[in-house]
């Protein structure tokens, strides 16, 4: 049974880096579009303590979490926006509160959660390392979209290896919610980490692999980044066709962003993003 800790200590660095961007932004700054189509980066931050809330009635009322999954099923294609136009019209020092204040209350229940604990989510159940990483992941992912808007460049941090895991985790869900069948063999996934580790998954032996940075990957998993713009290699036909539809959030396909200009600068750089796009709807919004 894997402990928790570290990658809800992950989380908490996370946050708290995201936090420090957008802590003294004025007012105009918060109102800044970002990559995705109608969001600024109040709606960013505004989702990020929506689902935060989402998360912890899971871990701590059921009950009430299921009403929510009612909710979204009535109208899957409009709840998560509408969450996040509720937050996004809070004045900006109220919304930092209240994101601060919830994922300060999501990590108490998270580190106090019964060992071995499962907790419903609006994809699979998930213990309580599972909705860490995955409440990492999204943080990571619209903390992008935010420092794209600010043209602030976020350097990659070895935190970066649950986001990769979690990638690699779904690979078959990916194939699911869109009615395919996943390929029976494991694959083979290497990625070199931004701080110069190799992170392998799966046989050394596998025919399908994918190999390349971690950054293009996470990129990839949480559709920030065309495949067309990141430096990652496949082997074999499964293995491309993978990457062509990976998903490592819950929800229905995403669609994911648009190519960049052949003469632009690529996502996987480092450098400022520019391509425009909604980001995928679900957990990875």
């Amino acid at each position: 049974m894997a402990d928790p800790t570290p990658v809800i200590d992950d989380l908490r660095a996370e946050s708290g880096e995201l936090d420090l961007l957008v802590a003294e932004l004025s007012p105009e700054q918060w109102q800044l579009p970002t990559p995705a189509a109608g969001w600024t980066v109040a709606h960013q931050i505004a989702h990020l303590a929506w689902t935060d809330r989402s998360a912890l009635l899971a871990v701590t009322d059921p009950g009430a979490f299921r009403a929510l999954v009612e909710k979204a099923l009535a109208a899957p294609g409009s709840f998560v926006d509408e969450g996040a136009e509720e937050g996004a019209a809070l004045p900006p020092a109220d919304l930092l509160a209240a994101w601060r204040t919830g994922r300060t209350a999501l990590r108490e229940a998270l580190l106090g959660a019964p060992p071995g604990a499962r907790f419903p989510w609006y994809g699979p159940p998930m213990s309580a390392a599972s909705m860490a990483t995955a409440r990492l992941m999204e943080t990571w992912a619209h903390g992008l979209d935010i420092a794209d808007a600010l043209g602030v460049v976020r350097p990659p941090t070895d935190r970066l290896r649950h986001v990769a895991r979690l990638g690699v985790r779904t690979r078959d869900f990916a194939y699911g919610v869109r009615g395919l069948t996943p390929p029976a063999e494991e694959f083979r996934v290497e990625l070199l980490a931004p701080s110069g580790e190799v992170w392998a998954y799966g046989p050394e032996d596998a025919a399908q692999r994918v190999t390349g940075p971690a950054l293009d990957f996470c990129l990839l998993v949480t559709q920030r980044a065309h495949r067309a713009d990141l430096a990652l290699t496949a082997t074999g036909p499964d293995a491309g066709r993978w990457l062509d539809i990976a998903q490592a959030f819950a929800g229905p396909p995403g669609t994911g962003r648009p190519r960049k200009a052949a003469d632009g600068p690529a996502r996987g750089s480092g450098r400022p993003a520019e391509e425009s796009g909604r980001p995928a709807q679900g957990a990875g919004r």
